[in-house]
């Protein structure tokens, strides 16, 4: 399955207001968490806007504040002063434990470790971070450190027995392996993990059930999200399929129509989770589940240019901005932030870390894929408009479809490949982030190269 098919019952409940316009976008504001941030990271979390000092700082939040930074300055193409990255990069730095080779979680306001070892999911968002970090850093201050700190932490995932942390270091390594194809190791690390995540789908899913485990709980989207990285990389169709389904299927389960029967996003809630055979339960609803649902559909959308995908991850965003169970909007419009999840009575007034960059995370991630399609757009007519491979594709002899590739991971080399056979249509461009990437893939393929 990889369409998202319409819920079959409505919910008319409040007044939601129509859907936000594709061509007006909530803009991109960082004045939140640029509040919650400090001389040592970002704090975890906020009495009502104001920055709460007891609970302190923890990784988790420092590697959502570090992503949000490096999307933040792809979208604002360094026209605008973002968030302070070697701030948060120090923060890792700090955390990082070289006896154990792990990071550290939390850290009280006073700079004290309350702990020699964080939690799995921690080690495995660090390295997403970091990963991307890698990859993505602006400059090499940020890209080295990342990647040093990036390399004396992976190993530790071959030793993670949960999913949602090998599917965080998934995405990690994935960044990675862009900046770095050939590292050995991590390669080695990213295999692993792909080859547990899809052995754990196959043993889980079962009829109508299309989940790993009897429960789906928090991060959800996550799961598809990495189990779909990895099939595109490692060019295993089945996985893709497996992951587009699955994440169908989470969508379809937290779809609902409101009294115009216009779709809206009810997100699973952490007051009891999705059990298999049972109802989701529908409170408290967590800001980083509709976030999860963006990321995981608008890549599902990149991967398969099916509109639908565009549409669920739409869906998420509004669920922030008042299209949700309640009709109640979490943007606070005086702080930019994003309000602590949705209770039965309404919105958490608190706009801690993890809710504020669940929210910029989103916008960021839509604006990104907006402005994706106008560079994917101009770089294929670049390359279109070039005289020799104009000739091969609008000459009247030829009539030959020019077919570009985004991406030079291993599932792009598989699509040349399948495409090179095809009669009437030629590949002719490969377009990359990382220009040497694609550069290397289009030399492989005798074809040209656009990377920025």
């Amino acid at each position: 399955m990889t369409a998202i098919d319409p819920p079959s019952s409505s919910a008319a409940g409040p007044e939601r207001g129509p859907p936000t316009p594709r061509d007006r976008l909530p803009g991109v504001d960082l004045r939140q968490t640029l509040a919650l941030s400090d001389d040592t990271g970002i704090l975890q979390h906020a009495r009502f806007a104001a920055p709460d000092p007891h609970h302190g700082y923890c990784i988790d939040d420092n590697a959502r504040a570090l992503i949000a930074g490096l999307r933040h300055g792809q979208v604002s193409d360094g026209r605008q002063a973002g968030l302070p990255l070697h701030r948060y990069l120090a923060f890792f730095s700090y955390a990082f434990h070289e006896q154990r080779g792990v990071f550290r979680n939390f850290l009280s306001y006073d700079r004290r470790w309350l702990e020699d070892e964080g939690s799995e999911d921690s080690q495995g968002r660090g390295l997403w971070a970091l990963g991307m970090a890698a990859q993505l850093g602006g400059g090499p201050s940020v890209r080295e450190l990342a990647r040093s700190l990036f390399d004396h932490a992976y190993p530790v995932v071959h030793g993670f027995e949960h999913l949602r942390a090998s599917a965080f270091a998934l995405l990690g390594l994935d960044h990675a392996l862009q900046a770095e194809p050939g590292h050995g190791g991590w390669a080695e690390a990213f295999e692993r993990l792909a080859e547990r995540l899809w052995s754990a789908y196959e043993a889980g899913a079962d009829g109508g059930w299309r989940w790993w485990e009897p429960v789906a709980t928090y991060d959800n989207a996550k799961l598809p999200h990495a189990l779909l990285v990895a099939g595109r990389r490692l060019g295993r169709s089945a996985w893709v399929d497996a992951a587009l389904e699955s994440l169908g299927w989470l969508v379809e389960q937290q779809t609902r129509l409101d009294a115009a029967g216009r779709p809206y996003l009810s997100v699973i809630g952490n007051d009891g989770w999705l059990k298999r055979g049972e109802a989701k339960a529908d409170f408290d609803q967590q800001p980083l589940e509709a976030y999860a649902i963006v990321e995981a559909a608008l890549e599902a959308a990149r991967l398969t240019g099916d509109a639908r995908w565009e549409d669920a991850a739409w869906m998420g965003l509004d669920w922030f901005l008042g299209r949700n169970d309640l009709g109640a909007r979490l943007v606070d419009d005086e702080t930019g932030g994003c309000q602590d999840g949705l209770h039965p009575t309404g919105p958490n007034r608190n706009q801690g870390a993890e809710s504020v960059l669940a929210y910029l995370l989103s916008v960021l991630e839509v604006h990104r894929y907006a402005a994706e399609g106008a560079m994917l757009s101009k770089a294929v007519r670049d390359v279109v408009a070039s005289s020799e491979v104009a000739g091969r594709v609008d000459g009247d002899e030829a009539r030959v479809l020019g077919l570009g590739v985004a991406g030079a991971s291993r599932f792009a080399g598989f699509c040349l490949e399948a495409w090179a056979g095809v009669q009437g249509a030629r590949p002719v461009a490969v377009w990359s982030r990382t220009a040497a990437s694609a550069a290397r893939l289009a030399e492989s393929h005798g074809l040209e190269s656009v990377g920025t």
